[in-house]
């Protein structure tokens, strides 16, 4: 189940608010200028499943963020068990960071935590499958998968760079719980 939960950045200790209720989620990023949406799963895909598959499985929805963001590529992510560098994959996106673009995910299996550090407070949202997020360029971030990660989700680009982080150095991170709390 989706959740989010929301710190003051110099009290992660104590939240000020932490929900479950798919609309509260939603307004409340959305006055952050995160937008986050719950789409219908078409059907459950075998771990070998092609990116083309999967994408022709939502083309109507990708076809519509694509429009509607200027997104020109799109893919698929997917980590499992048998990802070589699981943990240096997630020790990379562990770290906040901005990107010059949008970080649009929508979440086909597994879930993760993004972490938004907007106007003093730090927005927690764990996405699970069916949740879309897309986090605004140059907002400060970080992405926690779990330490036993399983995930898939498609990714929207504005460039065919795809993903580049640029990292704040504020060490904001360590100090808040972990995926493993969020998915508690």
């Amino acid at each position: 189940m989706s959740r989010l939960t929301v710190f003051e950045e110099t009290a992660p200790q104590t939240a000020v608010l932490d929900t479950t209720e798919f609309e509260t989620i939603a307004s409340t990023l959305n006055d952050i200028g995160v937008r986050f949406e719950r789409w219908e799963a078409r059907e459950a895909f075998a771990a070998d499943a092609t990116q083309e598959d999967v994408l022709a499985a939502y083309r109507d929805e990708v076809e519509r963020i694509c429009a509607e963001g200027g997104y020109t590529t799109v893919d698929i992510i997917r980590v499992t068990e048998e990802t070589p560098n699981k943990d240096a994959i997630r020790a990379k996106f562990l770290d906040e960071h901005t990107h010059s673009e949008d970080e649009v995910r929508f979440f086909i299996e597994g879930a993760g935590v993004f972490y938004l550090r907007v106007d003093g407070k730090v927005h927690m949202v764990l996405c699970e499958q069916n949740d879309l997020i897309s986090v605004p360029a140059n907002t400060t971030h970080w992405f926690d998968m779990g330490p036993d990660a399983r995930l898939a989700a498609i990714r929207f680009f504005n460039n065919e760079e795809g993903w580049v982080p640029n990292f704040t150095e504020s060490g904001i991170a360590k100090g808040f719980p972990t995926f493993e709390f969020m998915a508690a």
